[in-house]
C-alpha cells in the first residue's frame, strides 16, 4: 500500500510545521521536554521491531527534541544522537540487498525513501545543534571570566567530541551506495545531497577545527565531501560553498587547500582546481580591497594550495594575474608566492619546452616588476621568493670561489629571464613600469579615427630606420604614435625581424613588437636565420666557418659571464653600506634580516662585508632580546664554527677571524666585542685551545707578528671579564713578559697588558648582601715594581705611545694596589726629578745662543716640549684616579666596614626595644643614611681641604699647569696645550672651590683657542665637571651649546656627545638652547647628523620633551637672523615632527602654531609656520581648531607660499576621508582660505595701484648656517684673556623711565616653565653672571623687541 504523504526536506525546521498542500508531510505536534525520555524509549522498541522504519511514525518526537535542543538535558541529547547513529548505520547495512532486489514495489521504494530522508533529516540536524552548541562553549573557555567552568568542561568533553568521527564514516559510507535506485534511477535530488554535506561545512566553521588533534575529523570531512563530489554531481555547489567559507572564515583556508589538493591527486578531480580559482579570480579587485576577511582567506588559499599541487595551479593561474594590479596587496602577495612556488617545483630544470621556458620567463619578470611594488609588504615578500628560488637552484659543484658562488646564484636568475646583461634588466624594468599606458594607446589602434585627428607618421624606407624612429617615439613617451606608427610596419615589413609575428594585427602583437624593440631582445638574435642557414648548405665556402663561429659564441658568452660577475659584485659592494644602515632601524624584524645578510654575505667570503660585522657589534646592547640574541647567533656562527681537521686549525681559524676585526678598531668596537666574547666565556663556548694559542702568541711561543700578538692580549683581556680566572693564573706571566725591559719598544702592548690585568679588579658596586673585601695586592708586588719602573723609564724618552700606556698604568695601580697614593706619588717624584735634572742640564748649555724649536723656554732655561707634555699628562692623571679612588673604591670601603661592625654588633647584642624613635628611624633607614652622608662629607673635605694644599704634591704641580694654560702664545705647540687643557680639567674636579676660582679660565680656552684638540678636550672635562659641580657650572652652559656650533667638525662631534650625555642624564636644563643640536641634524658630516639623530631619538623616550621643546625650536630656528636657510628648517623639522604621534599633541600643536603667526614679525617665519602645519596629521579635531583661530592667520594667507601649505593640509586631510559634516567643515575652511588669499591679492594690487609704488619685496633669507658662525681668533696673545669691563645698556636710564609697551605674547609650556621678561634683555642679570666675569661675549639667547 502507498503512502498518503511524501517527506519533503525542508528549507528551515519551522517549514515542517506548515501544510503547504496534500501530499506533503507535516509535523502533528511537538511534544514539551518532559515528554521526550519517555519517546525516544519509544522509538528505541519500534526501531528494534520495524528497523529504520520505525522512523515513519516516530519522526515527531525527535523533531520535538531538536526543536527544544537547547532545554533538553545532555544525556537525553546524547542518547538521541547514539541512537540515530544505529538507525541510520542499521539502514546502510539494509539498503544494498534493498536496491539490489528487482522486485521492489513501488510502496516498498516510497517508504525507504521518505525513511532515509528522514533519519539523515534527523542524524544531521542533531550534528548541527551539537556542533553549534561545541561552537558556543569554545568561545565561552576563551574567556577567562564568567562562572560554571565546570560545566563547559563537560560540554567541550560530551560524547558528540568522540562520535564525530564515526559519525562522518556513516555518512560517508552511506553516500558510497547507489540511491539513484531509490529516486526511480533518477538523480539524487540536491536538497538531498546538501543535507547531507551541509553538516560538514558546519563542523568547519568551527574555529579550532585546524588543531592537531581533529586532524582525523578533518580527513573524515574531507572523504565525505570526495563521495558527494564524484557520485552526486556536487561540483558547482561545492565550489560556490568553498569560495563563501573562505571569505568569511579565515581558518579554514588551510583546512580547503590541503582537501582540495587531496580530491584532485587522490580522486582526479582536478576540475574542482578550475573552478575554485576561475571564481577567486572572477572576484572584483576594487571589492576585495574592502573585504579584509576575504582577502585573507583567498590569499591563504592560494599560497598553501600552489605549495601541494603547483602544476595544477599553474595550468590555471591566468584567471589570477588581473589580481596582481589590485589594490590588495594580500592578494598580490598570494599570486606571487603561487608563482614562486611553481618556478620551484615545476618550471625549473634545462630540459623545458618552449612553452614552459616563456611561462618561467613570464613569471620571473612579474616577480622583478614588484620588487618596486608600492607596498613594502610585497617588495619584502618578492625578495624572499627571489631568495628562495636561488637556493633552491643553488649548484655550486664547479665554481669553489665564494664570488663565484654570487655571480652564479645572479646568473641563474638572468638565465631565467633570458637577460643577457645588467642593460636588460633594467631596460626590462622600465618596460613594466610603462606598461600600462602602452597598452592604453594600443587599444586605440582598433578604434575609428576621431575628429580632426590625423596620421602624420610614415613609415621609414629600412627595418633599421623604422625600428629607430619607434624607439625614439617610446623613449619621448609618445606612445600613441609609435604604436600607431608599428602597425604601420606590420604590414610593411611582414616577416622581418623585429616585425615577424603572427599575420593577424592584433594587441598582443604590437605589443610583443614594441617590447622587443624597446628593451632589444629580439626571438632572432639567439637562433640562427632558416634563409642564412639554407644559403650556408648550398655555400661550400662556408660550411668549414661553422666551427669558429660556435668557438666565437663561446667566447662571448663567457666574457657575458664576466662581465655579469663584474657587475654583480659591485651592486653587491654597493648594497653592503645601505643595508648596514639597515640594522638600526626600528622594525625588529628588519634589523634581524639585515644581521642575517651580513652573516650570508660573511660566509661567501665578501671582503666588504666586515663592514657590516663591525657595525652589528654596538647591537649587543639593544634592549630588545631579540636583537641581541641575533648578534649572538651571528658571531657564534662566523666565528666559534671555523672549518678545520684538527682542534688547533680551528683555535687558529677563530683567533685570525677576530683579530681581524680588531684591526683599526675603535675603543667603542672593542668594549662591544668584549661584551660578546665574555658572554661566549661564560655559557663555556669558547675551547681552552683558543685561550692556549692566545697565551702561545703573547709569549711568542708561536710566530706572530706585534699586531697579532697586540690582539692576542686583547682577546686574553675580553675572555676574561667572563672568567677572571684566565688572567689571576697566570698573572706572573703577563707581568714578566708584557712589562719587561722590551716594554719601550711597543708600549701598546704594555698598554693591552695593563687592561687585561685590569679585569682582576672586583666590581666597584658588590651585589646586595655581599660584602666581601675587594681583591688588592700588596703594595710590593712585582706587578707595580714593573709598572712604577716602565712608567720612569719612558719618561724622558719622546714617544707618541706612552702617554696613552702611562693611563692605563696609573688607573690598574689605583684599582689593584695597597697604597697606590704612595706609588703614583713616588712615581711623580722620579719623573719631575727627571723634569728638573734636564732643566739643570739646560741651565750649564750657554754655548748655544738659540732655542730649539722642539724646547720650550721662559728666556731663562728651556725644557723639551715632550718632557713637559709627559710631566703635565701624568699629573693630570695621577689627580684625576686619586678623586676616583676616594670617591669609589675608599667610600665604597668604608661602608663595607660599617656594615660588617653593625652585623657583628648586630650578632653580639640581641636587638631589644629602645622605643618607638629608635625603631621608627631603622624603618626607614635613616641611619644608614646618616651615616653615608657622614662618610661621602669625610670624602669630599678630604678633596676640598688637603688635596691641593701646599703640604700635598700636587700643589708644586698646578702653578706650571696654570702657566701653560694661561700664556698660549708662549707655549704653542698644540700637543702640549691639549695636554694641559686636559690636565686642567682633570684637577679641577678635585675641588669645587679651585675649580669655581678657574672655570673663567677653562670656558675662555674653549671659546677662544685656535686648536681644536684643546677645544675637544676642554669640551670633555667641562661635561665632567658638569655631572660633579652641576651647580657650578650651569652658567656656563651656553658656552657649551656654542661649541656646537664650532667650524671643526672634530669638536662639534664631541660637543654633541658630551651635550647628549648631559640632557638624557638630566644634568642640564633643556631650554631654548636646544635648538642648537636640532642644527646638527643638516650638520654636512655624517657621523654628526648620526649623533643629533641618535640625542633626538632617546630624548623621544622621556616623555612628552620633544613636544615641549618644539616651539622654542621653531621660534629661534625660523629667526633669519639664526642662519638656517629654509629648506634647511623644513629638513629638520620633518625629522622633529616624526616623533610626535598622540592625537593630543597634534591637536594643541595645531592650536599652539596657529596662535604664533600673531607673533610673527617677518614672511619667512610665516612660511615656516604654515609649513609646520603640513607635517602634522591633521584630524577632525584639528581641522576645527584651524577653523576656531582662522582669524591668527588669515591675513598671511596673501603669501603664496602660506597658503599652498594650508591647501595641502586640506588636501591631505581630504583623501583621509570622513564624515560628511567633517568634509562640509573642510569645504567651508577652503571657502575661506581662497576668499582670504584673494582678498589679499586684491587688497595688495589695489595698493600697488593707488600709491605708484612697486611692494616691497620679501626679505632675502639668510646664507647658511655655517656662515654666520663667528670665526675664531687666528691667535690668541696674552692681553686676549683679559676679563673686559663688564657691559651696560647704553640708554639704561632712558629704559628705566620708559618702559616698554606691553604686548600681547602667545605663551608655551616650555615658555612659561623657562622664560621671563628678563630673557628678552641681552644681558645677563647679576644673579646668572658667574660668579668670576668672563671675557667671552654672550650672544642673547632673544633679540629685544
Amino acid at each position: 500500500m502507498a503512502l498518503a504523504w511524501e517527506f519533503h526536506l525542508p528549507l528551515a525546521p519551522a517549514d515542517l510545521l506548515r501544510d503547504d498542500g496534500p501530499g506533503r508531510y507535516v509535523v502533528q505536534v511537538v511534544l514539551p521536554v518532559r515528554e521526550l525520555p519517555p519517546a525516544l524509549v519509544a522509538f528505541r522498541t519500534a526501531f528494534r521491531v520495524r528497523g529504520a522504519l520505525a522512523v515513519l511514525q516516530h519522526f515527531d518526537s525527535l523533531y520535538s527534541l531538536l526543536h527544544h535542543f537547547r532545554a533538553v538535558g545532555t544525556a537525553v541529547k546524547e542518547d538521541a544522537l547514539e541512537l540515530m547513529m544505529h538507525v541510520v548505520s542499521h539502514h546502510s547495512n539494509e539498503l544494498p540487498a534493498i536496491l539490489g532486489d528487482s522486485g521492489l514495489s513501488l510502496a516498498d521504494r516510497a517508504a525507504h525513501l521518505n525513511a532515509l530522508k528522514m533519519n539523515c533529516y534527523l542524524l544531521t540536524g542533531l550534528v548541527d545543534a551539537f556542533e553549534m552548541e561545541t561552537c558556543k562553549s569554545g568561545v565561552l573557555e576563551m574567556d577567562p571570566g564568567g562562572k560554571n567552568k565546570k560545566n563547559r568542561t563537560k560540554i567541550s568533553g560530551s560524547l558528540w567530541e568522540e562520535e564525530r568521527e564515526p559519525l562522518l564514516r556513516l555518512l560517508t559510507q552511506l553516500l558510497q551506495l547507489d540511491l539513484r535506485q531509490l529516486w526511480g534511477g533518477l538523480a539524487v535530488e540536491e536538497e538531498f545531497v546538501s543535507l547531507m554535506t551541509g553538516s560538514c561545512y558546519r563542523i568547519l566553521e568551527n574555529p579550532s577545527i585546524g588543531l592537531q588533534k581533529y586532524r582525523a575529523t578533518r580527513k573524515a570531512v574531507t572523504h565525505l565531501l570526495a563521495a558527494a563530489l564524484i557520485h552526486y554531481d556536487h561540483i558547482f555547489s561545492a565550489t560556490l560553498k568553498i569560495t563563501q567559507m573562505l571569505q568569511h572564515f579565515e581558518h579554514v583556508a588551510p583546512v580547503f587547500a590541503q582537501a582540495v589538493s587531496l580530491w584532485a591527486t587522490e580522486y582526479g578531480l582536478k576540475t574542482l582546481v578550475g573552478e575554485l580559482l576561475r571564481e577567486i579570480g572572477q572576484k572584483c579587485p576594487q571589492d576585495l580591497a574592502h573585504d579584509a576577511s576575504g582577502i585573507k582567506g583567498y590569499a591563504t588559499f592560494i599560497t598553501e594550495l600552489a605549495e601541494q599541487i603547483p602544476a595544477l595551479v599553474l595550468s590555471n593561474m591566468s584567471v589570477l594575474l588581473h589580481h596582481l594590479d589590485g589594490e590588495s596587496y594580500m592578494m598580490r602577495n598570494a599570486i606571487l608566492a603561487a608563482m614562486a612556488e611553481v618556478l620551484v617545483q615545476v618550471l625549473n630544470g634545462d630540459q623545458l619546452e618552449e612553452a614552459a621556458r616563456g611561462t618561467r620567463d613570464q613569471f620571473l619578470n612579474m616577480l622583478q616588476a614588484h620588487v618596486c611594488d608600492i607596498n613594502s609588504f610585497v617588495r619584502s615578500r618578492t625578495l624572499q621568493f627571489f631568495t628562495r628560488i636561488i637556493q633552491c637552484k643553488l649548484s655550486c659543484t664547479d665554481l669553489a670561489e665564494p664570488l663565484k658562488k654570487e655571480v652564479q646564484k645572479l646568473q641563474e636568475i638572468r638565465d631565467c629571464g633570458r637577460s643577457t646583461a645588467a642593460l636588460a634588466i633594467t631596460l626590462e624594468e622600465e618596460w613594466e613600469a610603462m606598461l600600462p599606458e602602452v597598452r592604453a594607446a594600443t587599444q586605440q589602434l582598433f578604434q575609428p579615427l576621431q575628429e580632426g585627428e590625423e596620421e602624420v607618421l610614415e613609415v621609414e624606407e629600412t627595418v633599421e630606420s623604422t625600428s629607430e624612429q619607434i624607439t625614439g617615439l617610446l623613449r619621448k613617451l609618445n606612445y600613441k604614435s609609435a604604436a600607431r606608427l608599428t602597425q604601420k610596419a606590420l604590414c610593411r615589413f611582414q616577416g622581418k625581424e623585429p616585425f615577424s609575428g603572427p599575420t593577424e594585427e592584433n594587441e598582443a602583437t604590437v605589443l610583443a613588437v614594441l617590447k622587443r624593440l624597446y628593451t632589444g631582445l629580439c626571438p632572432g638574435e639567439n637562433s640562427e636565420d632558416p634563409q642564412h642557414g639554407n644559403s650556408c648548405l648550398k655555400t661550400g665556402e662556408v660550411v668549414p666557418e661553422k666551427q669558429p663561429q660556435t668557438e666565437l659564441v663561446k667566447q662571448e658568452m663567457l666574457v657575458q659571464y664576466l662581465q655579469d660577475a663584474y657587475n654583480f659584485s659591485v651592486k653587491i659592494t654597493e648594497a653592503l653600506s645601505l643595508i648596514s644602515k639597515m640594522m638600526y632601524e626600528n622594525c625588529v624584524s628588519v634589523v634581524q634580516e639585515a644581521i642575517e645578510f651580513f652573516v650570508t654575505v660573511s660566509q661567501f667570503g665578501v671582503p666588504q662585508a666586515l663592514l657590516g660585522v663591525r657595525r652589528m657589534l654596538p647591537l649587543i646592547w639593544s634592549k630588545e632580546p631579540s636583537i641581541k640574541e641575533a648578534v649572538l647567533n651571528a658571531y657564534r656562527q662566523l666565528y666559534l664554527s671555523p672549518s678545520g681537521n684538527s682542534e688547533r686549525t680551528r683555535a687558529q681559524g677563530l683567533v685570525n677571524s677576530l683579530s681581524l676585526i680588531m684591526v683599526d678598531a675603535s675603543l667603542g668596537t672593542i668594549q662591544c666585542l668584549e661584551e660578546i666574547i665574555s658572554e661566549f666565556v661564560r655559557k663555556d663556548e669558547i675551547k681552552p685551545a683558543v685561550i692556549q694559542l692566545l697565551w702561545e702568541r703573547f709569549t711568542e711561543k708561536s710566530q706572530c707578528s706585534s699586531l697579532e700578538r697586540r690582539a692576542a692580549v686583547m682577546l686574553l683581556g675580553m675572555m676574561a671579564r667572563g672568567k677572571p680566572e684566565i688572567i689571576g693564573s697566570n698573572l706572573g706571566v703577563l707581568v714578566t713578559v708584557g712589562l719587561s725591559e722590551k716594554v719601550c719598544e711597543d708600549y701598546r702592548l704594555a698598554q693591552e697588558v695593563c687592561n687585561a690585568i685590569s679585569k682582576l679588579a672586583s666590581n666597584p658596586k658588590p651585589a646586595l648582601g655581599k660584602n666581601n673585601a675587594p681583591f688588592r695586592l700588596p703594595q710590593n708586588h712585582m706587578l707595580f715594581g714593573c709598572l712604577s719602573e716602565t712608567v720612569s723609564k719612558g719618561f724622558g724618552q719622546p714617544s707618541g705611545h706612552w702617554i696613552p700606556f702611562m693611563e692605563a698604568a696609573v688607573t690598574l695601580i689605583y684599582q689593584l694596589a695597597e697604597g697606590a697614593e704612595e706609588i703614583c706619588a713616588h712615581v711623580l717624584q722620579v719623573c719631575s726629578q727627571q723634569a728638573l735634572e734636564k732643566l739643570q742640564e739646560a741651565d750649564g748649555q750657554k754655548a748655544d745662543p738659540g732655542v730649539s724649536p722642539s724646547r720650550v723656554s721662559d728666556g731663562a732655561s728651556s725644557l723639551p716640549t715632550f718632557l713637559l707634555m709627559h710631566l703635565v699628562s701624568l699629573v693630570g692623571q695621577v689627580a684625576l684616579q686619586q678623586v676616583v679612588y676616594l670617591e669609589v673604591s675608599v667610600s665604597t670601603e668604608l661602608r663595607r666596614r660599617r656594615i660588617l661592625r653593625e652585623e657583628e654588633k648586630t650578632k653580639k647584642q640581641r636587638p631589644q626595644s629602645t622605643g618607638n624613635e629608635a625603631t621608627m628611624e631603622e624603618e626607614l633607614g635613616l641611619v644608614g643614611a646618616s651615616a653615608d652622608d657622614t662618610e661621602a662629607e669625610l670624602i669630599r673635605s678630604i678633596c676640598e681641604t688637603e688635596l691641593l694644599d701646599g703640604r700635598h704634591l700636587f700643589s708644586a704641580f698646578v702653578p706650571l699647569v696654570l702657566k701653560i694654560c694661561n700664556n698660549p702664545g708662549l707655549y704653542s705647540d698644540s700637543a702640549l696645550s691639549a695636554a694641559a687643557a686636559l690636565t686642567l680639567g682633570k684637577v679641577c674636579m678635585i675641588s669645587s672651590e679651585f675649580c669655581d676660582s678657574h672655570l673663567r679660565l677653562l670656558f675662555t680656552m674653549m671659546e677662544k683657542s685656535t686648536l681644536p684638540g684643546v677645544r675637544s678636550n676642554l669640551i670633555i672635562a667641562a661635561g665632567d665637571l658638569a655631572i660633579r659641580f652641576p651647580n657650578l657650572v650651569e652658567p656656563w652652559t651656553s658656552h657649551l651649546y656654542a661649541r656646537l656650533r664650532d667650524p671643526c667638525p672634530r669638536v662639534r662631534q664631541t660637543a654633541g656627545l658630551v651635550m647628549t650625555h648631559l640632557i638624557l642624564k638630566d644634568m642640564v636644563k633643556v631650554k631654548g638652547q636646544v635648538s642648537e643640536m636640532a642644527t646638527l641634524l643638516i650638520d654636512p658630516e655624517e657621523a654628526i647628523m648620526g649623533v643629533a639623530q641618535n640625542f633626538f631619538s632617546e630624548l623621544s623616550n622621556k616623555g612628552n620633551a620633544i613636544y615641549n621643546l618644539l616651539p622654542d625650536i621653531i621660534s629661534r630656528l625660523s629667526d633669519p637672523n639664526c642662519g638656517v636657510e629654509e629648506e634647511s628648517f623644513h629638513t629638520i623639522m620633518r625629522h622633529l615632527f616624526s616623533y610626535i604621534t598622540k592625537d593630543k599633541q597634534t591637536e594643541t600643536l595645531v592650536e599652539k602654531l596657529c596662535q604664533r603667526f600673531r607673533t610673527a614679525r617677518t614672511e619667512r617665519q610665516y612660511r615656516d609656520l604654515s609649513h609646520c602645519l603640513t607635517l602634522l596629521p591633521i584630524s577632525e579635531r584639528g581641522l576645527h581648531k584651524l577653523q576656531d583661530n582662522f582669524d591668527c592667520f588669515a591675513d598671511k594667507l596673501q603669501d603664496p607660499a602660506v597658503y599652498s601649505c594650508f591647501q595641502t593640509v586640506l588636501a591631505r586631510f581630504r583623501r583621509a576621508g570622513g564624515k560628511p559634516e567633517t568634509k562640509a567643515l573642510s569645504e567651508e575652511l577652503e571657502q575661506k582660505l581662497s576668499a582670504s588669499h584673494n582678498r589679499g591679492l586684491n587688497s595688495a594690487e589695489t595698493c600697488q595701484e593707488g600709491s605708484g609704488t612697486p611692494m616691497p619685496e620679501p626679505a632675502k633669507r639668510k646664507p647658511t648656517g655655517s656662515s654666520c658662525r663667528q670665526p675664531l681668533s687666528t691667535a690668541n696673545r696674552d692681553e686676549d684673556f683679559v676679563t673686559p669691563q663688564p657691559r651696560t645698556l647704553r640708554n639704561h636710564k632712558r629704559a628705566q623711565k620708559c618702559p616698554p609697551t606691553k604686548t600681547s605674547i602667545i605663551t608655551f609650556s616650555s615658555d612659561e616653565e623657562n622664560s621671563s621678561e628678563d630673557d628678552l634683555s641681552a644681558e645677563l642679570k647679576e644673579e646668572e653672571t658667574p660668579t668670576k666675569t668672563t671675557p667671552i661675549t654672550r650672544s642673547s639667547a632673544r633679540r629685544l623687541r
